[in-house]
Formats: C-alpha cells, sequence, structure tokens
C-alpha cells in the first residue's frame, strides 16, 4: 500500500518528520520503506485496520495526537426507497445504500483527488469508480458503484451455488464455481461481493445516477476467491482482512462530500440494513497477566493509558474498537502495550532454564526421542504439494498455486531435504520426519506416518570416516533390539534425481499404527531432566574455516593424533571435525583432513590472530615423529 507522507501527516496534530513518522512506524510494527514522500507500507495480515491513511493514523495518534477528522456531508440525508433482500446476513450482517444524483460530470479533479492517482499509480476510470477508490485510500472501507438505471426490479445478496460465466467490469470473463457471495438481478449476477462488480451494471463516463454499496462481509465468506478467480481486487485484500462494521456511515457522508466538491448534487439519499448488531468485543483487563507476558512492573494507570490513546474505552471492562477485530485476548493487549513502550525499550532478562521436563509418553515423544538420541535431525515440512496421483486430494483455494494438492506420502519432502543438506556438502545425513499424510480412496483418509532418510557416511571420527549409512546401519538400528523387520527399506534411486552425489539412499515409511507395542515397550521411556547450567548468546561476527592435510606415517599413531585434535579446546574454536581420510595402499601413509572453525564473540578475526591460534594448536602435534602438514 502507497500513501503520501503530506496526506498522512494532515491527520496528525503534530507534523513530525519523514525520519521520525518513520521511527515510530517501525515501533508499531508497519514496515515500510520510503520512495521520496511516499511510503510504501508492508502490512501484516492481522492489520486490516491499517490498510489506509485514516488507520494509520489512529494508530500513531498514540505519538504525534489526533487532528481533525476527514471532512464530511453534515445534512440529513433523504430515505432511499430501494427494494433489497438479504438473504445470507451471516456472511453480510450490514450493509448501507447511497443513491447520488449530479447535473454535470465535473471535466477536472480537485488536487487532493488529482494527487492520489501520482501516489497510488492507479489509473482513472470513472467519476463516481474513481472517488470510490479514493475513500478506500482514506478510510480503508471498500464501496461499489452500480449504474443507478441498471437497478430497476429486486435488488439480491445471496451465498449460492454458482456454475456459470461471470463478466467483470474489467471485461474479463471468469466461471464461477461452488459457492459463491453475490448481488442479483432478476436472476443474474450483477456482482462478485466483496470483489469485483459486474460490466452489466458498471458506472461509465457518462453515469450522473449512482447507486453506492457499502457492506461489512465476513472475511471468511471472502477469503481465497480473488485468488480462485485470479482477479486482482483492493476490495477483496482489505475485506479478507477485516473492515470496520461501524464505519458505513461516515464512509458515505465522506463519499457525499467528495462528490460535493467537485459537482453539483441534485439529490441524495441513504438507506441502511442492519441484520445483526455487532456489539463491541470486552476484555476483562488482567495487568498481572499482562506484566508477566511483557516482564514489566506496569502499574494499572499505565496499562490504562497506553490503551486508550490506542482507541480502545478502558471506563468498565476494556472495549475494543470496532476496526480492531484482531483483538481477542489479554495477549493481544499486551502486544498492543508493547508496541507503544517499544519492544526495544523492556529490559531483557536472562532466560531461566534450570531443568526442562518431558513426557515420553506418547508414541510420536518416544520416536522422536529414540531417533535424535541416534543422531537424526527431525524435518517438519508443508503437506502440499505439486504432485498429483491417482489418491491425491486437490485443494481449490492453495496459499501456493503450484502446491494445490495435499501428499499422500512423506518421501518426495524428505528426498527434497535430503538434497537441499547434500548441496551445502553435508555426507553424513539422517533425517526423519513425523506427519500426517492424506489419502482419498473410496474415502478421504488422514493417517500419522514416520518417514526416515538417510545418505553418505556413518559418521566424521576415524573409526566411521569410512562406514556407510547402509542397509546393514539401518536393520541394526530398527530390528535387532526391538522386534523382527517390521520396518521396511527401500533404496531411492538416484537417477532423476538433480544430484551429483553417488551415496545410496535408503527410505523407510511406515504408520505408526502398524508399529507394535513390543517396539516401544523396548526404548527408554524414563522421564528425563536436562539441566542447563550456562547460557552464551550467539556470536555476531563472521566464522572463519581453516582445513589442514595431515600426512601420518605409522597407522599406530593415527589414533594419537585423532585424540590430541579433538582434546583442543580454545575459546575461538567453535568446532573441529573429521572431514577426511585416505589411506595410500602402496605407501601406508595416511591423510587426514581436519577441519577448524573460528569465530569470536566480540569481533572479527584477523589473519593473524587465527595464524597465532594455530601455531598454538597445531605445533605439539607436528612434534611427533611421522607426522606433517604439507607447506608447514
Amino acid at each position: 500500500m502507497k500513501l503520501a507522507y503530506k496526506d498522512l501527516i494532515n491527520l496528525l496534530q503534530e507534523k513530525p518528520s519523514k525520519e521520525l513518522l518513520s521511527e515510530k512506524l517501525f515501533q508499531l510494527g508497519h514496515e515500510h520503506e520510503i520512495h521520496g514522500d511516499i511510503f510504501d507500507m508492508e502490512l501484516t495480515p492481522n492489520r486490516g485496520d491499517c490498510l489506509s491513511i485514516w488507520g494509520l493514523a489512529r494508530d500513531l495518534n498514540v505519538f504525534f495526537g489526533k487532528s481533525e477528522a476527514f471532512d464530511v456531508y453534515k445534512d440529513k440525508f433523504d430515505i432511499l426507497d430501494i427494494d433489497f433482500e438479504n438473504q445470507s446476513p451471516s456472511d453480510c450482517p450490514q450493509i448501507s445504500f447511497l443513491e447520488i444524483e449530479i447535473e454535470e460530470i465535473p471535466n477536472n479533479y480537485k488536487p487532493y483527488l488529482e494527487s492520489y492517482f501520482s501516489i497510488t499509480g492507479n489509473n482513472k476510470t470513472n467519476f463516481f469508480t474513481d472517488i470510490s477508490n479514493y475513500i478506500s485510500y482514506e478510510l480503508g472501507q471498500p464501496t461499489h458503484c452500480f449504474e443507478r438505471e441498471s437497478i430497476q426490479s429486486k435488488l439480491i445478496f445471496e451465498n449460492k451455488e454458482c456454475n456459470n460465466i461471470f463478466k467483470t467490469l474489467l471485461g474479463s470473463e471468469i466461471t464461477l464455481k461452488d459457492h459463491n457471495c453475490v448481488f442479483t438481478l432478476n436472476g443474474e449476477i450483477i456482482s462478485l461481493a466483496g470483489i469485483m462488480g459486474g460490466a452489466s451494471t458498471a458506472c461509465t463516463n457518462k453515469t450522473k445516477k449512482v447507486l453506492v454499496e457499502c457492506a461489512f462481509f465476513n472475511p471468511e465468506s471472502i477469503i481465497g476467491k480473488s485468488i480462485k478467480y485470479n482477479l486482482i481486487s483492493d476490495a477483496a485484500h482489505k475485506f479478507e482482512r477485516g473492515v470496520d462494521v461501524a464505519s458505513q456511515e461516515i464512509v458515505l457522508r465522506r463519499f457525499t462530500k467528495v462528490v460535493q466538491d467537485h459537482a453539483t448534487i441534485k439529490s441524495i439519499k441513504f438507506k441502511p440494513f442492519v441484520e445483526g448488531i455487532q456489539k463491541n468485543h470486552q476484555i476483562p483487563l488482567d495487568i498481572k497477566k499482562i506484566n508477566k507476558i511483557l516482564g514489566t512492573s506496569l502499574e494499572d494507570s499505565e496499562c490504562l493509558g497506553y490503551l486508550k490513546s490506542l482507541g480502545f474505552d478502558v471506563s468498565n471492562e476494556i472495549q475494543v474498537p470496532s476496526y480492531r477485530s484482531d483483538i481477542k485476548t489479554n495477549n493481544d493487549l499486551a502486544e498492543e502495550i508493547a508496541r507503544v513502550i517499544g519492544y526495544n525499550n523492556i529490559k531483557s532478562k536472562p532466560i531461566n532454564l534450570k531443568k526442562i521436563f518431558y513426557n515420553n509418553d506418547s508414541k510420536v515423544s518416544k520416536l522422536e526421542s529414540f531417533f535424535v538420541q541416534n543422531g537424526f535431525s527431525e524435518v517438519i515440512s508443508f503437506p502440499f504439494t505439486s504432485k498429483k496421483e491417482k489418491e491425491s486430494i486437490n485443494i481449490d483455494n492453495p496459499l501456493d498455486s503450484n502446491r494445490d494438492n495435499l501428499r499422500i506420502s512423506l518421501k518426495d519432502s524428505l528426498i527434497e531435504s535430503l538434497l537441499y543438506n547434500e548441496r551445502r556438502q553435508k555426507d553424513s545425513i539422517k533425517l526423519f520426519e513425523i506427519s500426517d499424510i492424506y489419502k482419498n480412496n473410496t474415502e478421504i483418509k488422514q493417517q500419522k506416518k514416520l518417514g526416515l532418510i538417510t545418505s553418505g557416511r556413518l559418521g566424521n571420527n576415524y573409526n566411521d570416516f569410512s562406514k556407510k549409512l547402509d542397509f546393514e546401519y539401518l536393520n541394526e538400528l530398527l530390528n535387532k533390539d526391538y522386534t523382527k523387520h517390521i520396518f521396511e527399506i527401500i533404496e531411492i534411486p538416484r537417477s532423476g534425481l538433480d544430484t551429483k552425489r553417488k551415496d545410496k539412499i535408503y527410505y523407510i515409511e511406515i504408520s505408526l499404527e502398524d508399529i507394535p507395542a513390543s517396539f516401544f515397550q523396548k526404548l527408554d521411556t524414563q522421564e528425563k531432566a536436562i539441566n542447563f547450567i550456562t547460557y552464551k548468546p550467539i556470536s555476531e561476527y563472521p566464522l572463519s574455516t581453516r582445513d589442514f592435510s595431515f600426512l601420518i606415517e605409522d597407522s599406530k599413531i593415527v589414533n594419537k593424533v585423532l585424540e590430541m585434535l579433538e582434546e583442543i579446546s580454545d575459546e575461538i574454536i567453535k568446532n573441529s571435525f573429521l572431514f577426511d581420510y585416505y589411506r595410500d595402499e602402496k605407501t601406508q601413509i595416511i591423510k587426514l583432513g581436519y577441519r577448524f572453525i573460528f569465530q569470536s564473540q566480540s569481533k572479527t578475526l584477523s589473519d593473524s590472530e587465527i595464524k597465532n591460534i594455530v601455531h598454538k594448536i597445531l605445533k605439539p602435534i607436528l612434534e611427533i615423529d611421522g607426522v606433517s602438514i604439507p607447506g608447514m
């Protein structure tokens, strides 16, 4: 969403600089970029109330105060006589209509309306539609304009099963499927509610009399429809995130005022339809809980003051403003208070992790503990896939159009994870995932499965370096001491995979229901405690890596060399391990590739500092007869 700096500060009592305004927007959680005098906002999905100048100004009032609101039409409306029926009030609990007729269509726009198009990059369409778009920019409430002369019979809002072609006001034709919220006239669909109007009732450059629809649509009724029909719609973007249910009259009064600024009005008529009064949500304030969440010691008056500045009614229980549908609990109130204080102004406290107890009673917990203890890493992947198979379940409104099916196996996601690790030079890969798969055979079935994939060498120590993660390893791990051959081990061919590795890939997939109780009975199920003694923060400074190739003339001293390497300790050595092993059968000389990873907690290490520590740690090893490093 793009908006002008001048438009935003006009709604603030104080007039902050662009730099200060930007700082406070970030503090409130509104990410953005600045291009000249234009703020390009990237708002989180829960903040639909901020998808407008007015919405952002409400948030910023806490820092800069509130100036006068937009100028609106203040006279009394005549009552509109309109034949309208709402057949689905759960999808549209409140809707209002405004009928305006003007004498002549203006040739030019006022500067404030003209600048809107240069700010947003939108094209002019026609007078009433342009105002509709502008009002959405100002107040965040979409409206839709019908050519009034085209609405001569009963207008119906309904949620109906559709299977027909709909021509949009942009001229495109789409095939409506399944249930959709629509406006109909004599059985014809004239508007896809909350998304886009139809061509048959659209305004033109000659329209002088218009019927403006302003509604609150249930977000669940709108979500996914614009993606489904490939319609880019600002209205859908806002309705999906929730608009202010109580704003319809003020929005239409502002609409009227903008029309009045540009043309002589012959008549104005208004009619609201309220099927269900939307009461503001109330939350009993729990200051103790809020302080516990934030790690603060705020007084009641401080919390109430912060919330009041954000538009909350604090006279009794906390009454949530009608435009904040995202606020449900004290957790949400705590977040609001934290935004005002500033997260960077809340003092951090050490994490108190003395002991962690975990219950290992469930099958999933037992399996997770077993595999982690045996050096496996757990993978958690999306259940969506592009692969369509006979038993696949297709998703009507996928988040990603390239992944529109639910997976029927864990294999593809685990292969993807394995290849990801291989491309990052991992040569010992042991992964597992415990998750659901979905199949549609005679009926839709959801089943929890264990997936396991391995490839590469067994480990990076001297004894395991030449050993592979193979069939024998998995069979020994899973079958020998537990139960006989319940895990079917298969080899996945590398042909067709995007990889140059040659190590064999082994895979296991089994339903948790098919793992017998005897397997779990033999796993260690005792409750365990992990003691955390110290905490060390992650360094902000870069890693430095040094590789060394040791030539060892006598195999009898290999273990001694490795033991000395493993015993090396220094605060800047973050990790060290064997990454290569080779024995020359002719000369019997052994080559060891060993890697050191250096990192400081306080600074970027220089080459000379690393060189000094390397010399210190390698000197005693190179003093052993028969041990050398080429070039040193």
